[in-house]
């Protein structure tokens, strides 16, 4: 009678997983108003972390991190204080003052010099890629100057290439060798994903940048300023370009001009530092194969939100439903499947929950750093951030398709359940790099990161357009909002499936010869 009850509950447990049941009761805990957001060194990420930790130790997972489940992680905090900060445009000695937030604001993402003036020169994309002798900064005097710059890069340039030089460790050794003092950025309307008047909202959240200084790419006192695409216009006045000009080039794949703006940037800036500490959270599955249990599968999905902020309809609290609660619920339902399956693995399982993904993916940036296993060991990385189950899973988006026999090996799981794998097809969102996979790539794992697809001009692609308009980083992407949880249980199993694959084949993925990461193999970035 008692293995019957067992039995029974086994089944039940699978029946809910299968239907996603217990996948939306994770995601219910972690973007609850209890949680207030699970902002990177918050009490509610506290709660979450010690609930994940709870979870994977209910699963059977062995603890991974530097103590227990937990490895600590320090962070430098920076919050603007806006009444003391100041943007200008000088021109022929008169003083045209900038409407912090409406025009332009300050990012703290880099630590601000207090004071700053000097010329403007707007340099294309500010965009250089060696490997293809591309470089918008070739030719021009930027020494001391403020950098001028419309967002994305050449069409002609791989998507992930493209994104990889758009990073701001990378975008910075070139303005650096330069001799660059600021950049400002105009973001290109056609690829931004939420309005201007969100976006400028996240300017009072608390920037982070690591407490370790050999972690930290973009060093000592750097201006960064994002420019409303709809101010353009007076950034360039009086240089003979208009931003509708600059765009349509663009939108043609026409090369953009380079030139001297008539103006002068004046900046001033005050914000308040602090040191916080959070913690990712980590945990192995053990695997059985004598030769290839010491390499690790490592599953990756970000922890924290953005936390409370400025209210939007009344709302203050940044719950962060499907971006991230849902990815971690992801791991947590396939740790709790093998459970019950009793499934044994040649290679092991590493789950890994970070922290500080939306700070500039610095949870994951200090894991991949400093492992908790043997840094040559993880022969692959399977990052789930923000999937978006919105409608059923016919199509799956992979970030990284073609980098690595991992994309195949997706492909394979994917189609044998009736669902058809595309690459990236908004390579101008960057989204190559905006989540954590794209750290566990610059050490040289590969890695894959998914979404839910859709065709281009198709309803769901409307869907996916006004989730991201309506809800992305906003109070409402909370549990009030419809989710298809059909589509996130296939979704679980075909990661499941995917992390099952990649375990069990007796070759680990390799990098493609012709891909640009392969450089990474092995190596520090």
């Amino acid at each position: 009678m008692i293995r019957r009850a067992l039995g029974l509950v086994v089944a039940v447990a699978l029946f809910a997983a299968e239907d996603g049941r217990r996948w939306w009761s994770h995601v219910s805990f972690l973007a609850g108003d209890e949680l207030e957001g699970r902002n990177t060194g918050s009490e509610g990420f506290r709660k979450a972390a010690a609930y994940v930790a709870g979870e994977f130790e209910r699963a059977g997972l062995k603890p991974a991190g530097a103590g227990g489940y937990y490895q600590p992680v320090k962070f430098r905090s920076r919050r603007i204080v806006e009444e003391g900060c100041r943007l200008a445009l000088e021109r022929q000695g008169a003083i045209e003052p900038l409407t912090l937030g409406e025009e332009a604001f300050l990012s703290m993402r880099t630590e601000p010099p207090e004071r700053l003036e000097a010329a403007i020169v707007f340099a294309g994309y500010g965009l250089t890629v060696p490997e293809l002798k591309y470089d918008d900064l070739e030719g021009l005097e930027l020494r001391g100057k403020v950098v001028l710059y419309l967002s994305g890069g050449p069409s002609s340039i791989p998507g992930p290439l493209r994104a990889h030089y758009q990073s701001a460790g990378e975008r910075w050794k070139f303005f650096d060798r330069a001799g660059v003092v600021g950049a400002m950025q105009i973001q290109n309307p056609r690829s931004m994903d939420i309005p201007w008047a969100r976006a400028s909202l996240a300017r009072f959240q608390p920037s982070m940048s690591l407490a370790d200084p050999a972690l930290v790419e973009v060093a000592g006192p750097k201006l960064s300023v994002t420019v409303n695409p709809a101010h353009a216009d007076k950034f360039l006045a009086g240089s003979g370009h208009s931003f509708g000009q600059i765009l349509e080039m663009a939108a043609a794949g026409k090369p953009l001009p380079r030139f001297a703006v008539p103006a002068r940037l004046v900046a001033r800036a005050r914000f308040e530092a602090a040191e916080v500490e959070c913690r990712n959270v980590a945990a192995i599955l053990p695997g059985t194969d004598p030769g290839l249990k010491d390499q690790y599968v490592a599953l990756s999905a970000h922890l924290d939100h953005v936390g409370v902020g400025r209210p939007i309809n009344g709302d203050s609290i940044y719950n962060g439903a499907m971006d991230n609660a849902a990815g971690t619920a992801t791991l947590l339902e396939i740790a709790a499947r093998l459970r019950e399956s009793k499934t044994k693995l040649r290679r092991s399982l590493l789950f890994v929950a970070v922290t500080g993904e939306e700070k500039g993916l610095l949870g994951s940036k200090y894991y991949a750093a400093h492992p908790t296993v043997q840094p040559q060991s993880m022969v692959a990385n399977l990052n789930v951030d923000m999937f978006l189950p919105l409608f059923p899973l016919k199509i799956l988006t992979v970030m990284g398709l073609e980098e690595s026999t991992l994309g195949e090996r997706a492909r394979a799981v994917a189609e044998s359940m009736g669902i058809r794998v595309q690459t990236d097809l908004e390579p101008d969102r960057n989204l190559f790099i905006r989540s954590d996979q794209y750290n566990f790539i610059r050490r040289g794992v590969p890695a894959l990161a998914f979404k839910v697809g859709y065709e281009k001009g198709s309803p769901e692609e409307a869907v996916a357009k006004a989730w991201l308009r309506d809800r992305y980083h906003a109070p409402s992407d909370d549990l009030k909002q419809p989710v298809d949880v059909g589509a996130a249980a296939a979704f679980n199993e075909l990661i499941l499936k995917l992390a099952e694959a990649v375990a069990n084949q007796p070759e680990g993925p390799q990098w493609k010869a012709g891909s640009f990461f392969r450089k990474y193999n092995g190596a520090q970035p």
